[in-house]
C-alpha cells in the first residue's frame, strides 16, 4: 500500500548520477533560498508599528527612521555573507565558519540556534500567511490552525519531491509576490506624490493604541521587532553547493539580488505606511490596509496583493525546508546528530530532515494557536546568535590568514559581528519576557544532546575498532533452540532449518496447557524424533519467562558457545491479518536483542488466502 502512495506524492526516484541536474540557477535559487528574507518585509513593518502604537499615532512617525536603520544593517549583513560564500563554497555556512575559526562549542551553539530558527521560520511564516488570508477572508479566522497544518504538509511534500521540482512549484508565487509589492510601491509612490490616492476606511486599531509612552526601551523593542526583516539572509551561504557552477559566484549574485530586493521593499512599505497613516489593527495586516488605501478598496488589485502576500509567507517556510535538512546533514556528518540525517531520499533530498522539520513546526503551530505575534518574540534570538558567531569567525579568519585585501574584509566581517551582537543583546533584553527565554534555554539543552550523541558514536566506534585486536580462531560450540507451541508445518520448516545450522538442536515447549502437551507428545515421535524435545513448566502461565530462564541456564553452562533461537513465524497475506495473531515472536526477539552471543532468526511460513 505504501509504495504506490509514496510514488504518487513524491514521484519517481532520481538516480544518483543525475544529481548535477538538480543544481539551482540564480532565479531558481532566489525562489528556493530567499523566500524567507523576501517575505519578512510583509510583516516586519507591522511588528515595528505594533510596538510604536502604544505611544499613540504620533509615535508612528518613528517608523521610517527605524526602517532606514534596519535597511542599513541589512546591507552590512548581506555584504558580510557575500564574503562567507566565497570563503566557504563547500557550504555549511555559519556552522562550518564557527567550527573552523572559533571551535566546536561555538559551532554547536550556532547549529542549535539555526535549527531552532528554521523551525520557527516555518511556524511564523505559515502563521503570517494564514493571517494574510484571514485578513481578506475574515470568516476563516477561526480555522487558522487547520489551515496552517495543511500548508506545512503541502510544503513538506513539495520538498520531498526534490530541489528542481520544488523550484518549479514555488518559483511562480515568489515572483508574483515581487511583482505585486513593487506594483504596490510604485502606484503608492505615484499617488502619494501627485495626491491622487483614493479615500479608504481605516481598520479598527489595536486596543492598546496610545496606552503607553515612547521610551528608549520601547524604541529598542520596535527596532528589535523590525529586525525580523533580516532573517533568512544566511540561507544562501548555507546552501552554496545547491547552485550551478561556478557555485560561489552564482550564490553571491543571488544573495546580492535578494538583499537589494528586500531593502527596497521594506523601506518602501514602511515609508508608504507612514505616508498613508496606517495604524496596526487586530484583524487586518498593515499590508492589507496599505493595499486598500492605494488601490481604493477590496478590488482585484487588492486581492492580488493579498494572494501574493499569503503565498510568499507560506512559501517563506520553504527556505527552512531547504536549509534545515542541509544543516542537519553537516551536523550529523560530525556525529552530533543521528546519522539518518545524512541519508538522501529517492529524490536526492534529505528526507529525514524535511520530515522532522515539518513535525516540529506543526507542534509549534498547535501550541501557539497559529498566532504569528506570539511566535515572533522567539524568532530572532537564534538567527542573530548565529549571525554574531559566524561573523566573528570570519573576522578571526581574515586576521589569521591575511589574504590580499584582508584589512577591508576584516572590517566588513567585524562590523557585521558588532551589529549582529548589538541586535542580539537588544532582542534578548526586550523579548525575554515575551518568550525569548525559551530559545535561550533550548540552545544549551540541544548542545547537551549533540554532545551525548557524539559520545555515543565515539563509544561505538572505539568498541568496533580493530586496533589491537587479535583474530580469535578458537572453535566455539553452537546450540540451536526452536520455541514451539505445537506441531504444524511452520514448526517443521523451522526444525529443518535449525538442523542445517548445528548438531545440537532442541525444540522447547512451554507447558501452560496439559492437554496440548499430551497431543504434542503423541505427535512428536512421528514428526520430530530427530530433534531433542525440552518441556518447560510454567506454573504462572507465562510463555516467555520460562524460555528466557532456560536460555540463561544455557549461557551459564556454555559461556563460550553461541546460542541461536530459531523462531517459526507466520507471514500473513494482508496487513490486517496481523491483528488476528499474537506477536510472540516479535516480543521474544525484543527480549533477546541485548544478550551477547544469543542470535535470533525467523523462519517465515507464508500463509495464503
Amino acid at each position: 500500500m505504501f509504495a504506490p502512495l509514496k510514488r504518487l506524492l513524491v514521484g519517481r526516484p532520481i538516480p544518483t548520477f543525475q544529481a548535477h541536474h538538480q543544481k539551482l540557477g540564480m532565479l531558481a535559487g532566489l525562489a528556493i533560498l530567499s523566500s524567507d528574507a523576501l517575505s519578512s518585509v510583509s510583516y516586519a513593518t507591522e511588528e515595528v508599528l505594533r510596538v510604536l502604537a502604544r505611544g499613540g499615532p504620533e509615535a508612528l512617525d518613528y517608523g521610517p527612521y527605524i526602517a532606514g536603520l534596519i535597511a542599513l544593517l541589512l546591507l552590512i549583513i548581506v555584504s558580510s555573507y557575500r564574503q562567507t560564500i566565497f570563503a566557504y563554497p563547500q557550504g555549511g555556512g555559519d556552522y562550518i565558519v564557527t567550527k573552523e575559526n572559533i571551535g566546536t562549542n561555538a559551532s554547536l551553539v550556532t547549529a542549535a540556534a539555526l535549527l531552532i530558527d528554521y523551525t520557527l521560520t516555518v511556524a511564523v511564516s505559515i502563521a503570517a500567511g494564514v493571517s494574510a488570508i484571514t485578513s481578506a477572508l475574515p470568516d476563516l479566522h477561526v480555522s487558522r490552525v487547520p489551515l496552517a497544518l495543511v500548508f506545512i504538509t503541502l510544503l513538506a511534500l513539495g520538498n520531498l519531491r526534490g530541489v528542481r521540482e520544488s523550484a518549479k512549484l514555488f518559483g511562480v508565487p515568489v515572483y508574483f509576490f515581487l511583482g505585486s509589492v513593487f506594483t504596490l510601491i510604485i502606484v503608492g509612490a505615484w499617488t502619494g506624490v501627485f495626491g491622487t490616492a483614493p479615500m479608504f476606511e481605516p481598520a479598527e486599531p489595536v486596543a492598546f493604541l496610545g496606552t503607553g509612552t515612547i521610551t528608549t526601551f520601547v524604541l529598542l523593542t520596535a527596532f528589535a521587532n523590525g529586525c525580523t526583516a533580516m532573517t533568512g539572509v544566511e540561507a544562501i551561504s548555507d546552501g552554496v553547493p545547491a547552485f550551478q557552477e561556478p557555485a560561489a559566484r552564482t550564490a553571491a549574485r543571488t544573495l546580492t539580488l535578494m538583499g537589494a530586493l528586500a531593502i527596497i521593499m521594506f523601506v518602501g512599505i514602511s515609508t508608504l505606511a507612514h505616508h498613508f497613516g496606517i495604524v496596526p489593527a487586530e484583524r487586518e495586516t498593515v499590508v492589507s490596509q496599505l493595499a486598500r488605501a492605494i488601490f481604493g478598496g477590496r478590488n482585484s488589485f487588492y486581492y492580488g496583493v493579498q494572494a501574493a502576500t499569503a503565498m510568499i509567507l507560506v512559501l517563506a517556510a520553504n527556505t527552512a525546508f531547504a536549509d534545515f535538512p542541509r544543516l542537519a546533514y553537516f551536523v550529523a556528518r560530525d556525529r552530533f546528530m543521528p546519522r539518518q540525517f545524512m541519508n538522501l531520499g529517492d529524490k536526492l533530498a534529505y528526507s529525514n530532515g524535511i520530515f522532522l522539520l515539518g513535525v516540529a513546526a506543526a507542534v509549534l503551530i498547535i501550541v501557539f494557536g497559529g498566532d504569528p505575534h506570539a511566535l515572533i518574540p522567539l524568532y530572532m534570538i537564534g538567527v542573530f546568535m548565529a549571525f554574531t558567531l559566524s561573523q566573528t569567525g570570519m573576522f578571526l579568519r581574515w586576521r589569521r590568514l591575511r589574504p590580499a585585501g584582508w584589512q577591508f574584509r576584516s572590517v566588513i566581517s567585524g562590523l557585521g559581528a558588532v551589529v549582529a551582537a548589538i541586535v542580539l543583546v537588544i532582542v534578548a533584553i526586550t523579548k525575554a519576557a515575551e518568550g525569548a527565554w525559551i530559545v535561550l534555554v533550548l540552545v544549551p539543552i540541544m548542545m547537551f544532546v549533540f554532545k551525548q550523541t557524539r559520545l555515543h558514536y565515539d563509544s561505538v566506534s572505539a568498541q568496533l575498532s580493530l586496533t589491537g585486536l587479535e583474530v580469535d580462531t578458537t572453535p566455539h560450540g553452537h546450540i540451536v533452540i526452536v520455541p514451539i507451541g505445537g506441531v504444524h508445518r511452520a514448526v517443521l520448516e523451522a526444525l529443518r532449518y535449525a538442523s542445517s545450522l548445528a548438531k545440537d538442536v532442541r525444540a522447547v515447549y512451554v507447558n501452560v496447557n496439559p492437554e496440548s502437551l499430551v497431543a504434542l507428545k503423541r505427535d512428536w515421535p512421528h514428526w520430530g524424533s530427530h530433534v531433542k524435545l525440552v518441556v518447560l513448566q510454567s506454573p504462572y502461565r507465562s510463555m516467555s519467562e520460562p524460555l528466557l530462564e532456560y536460555i540463561d541456564r544455557l549461557e551459564r553452562e556454555n559461556p563460550e558457545d553461541y546460542i541461536t533461537v530459531v523462531l517459526p513465524e507466520f507471514v500473513v497475506k494482508h496487513w490486517w491479518h496481523h491483528l488476528l495473531h499474537n506477536q510472540s515472536a516479535f516480543t521474544l526477539k525484543a527480549a533477546l536483542l541485548f544478550r551477547p552471543r544469543v542470535v535470533t532468526t525467523s523462519v517465515p511460513f507464508h500463509l495464503k488466502n
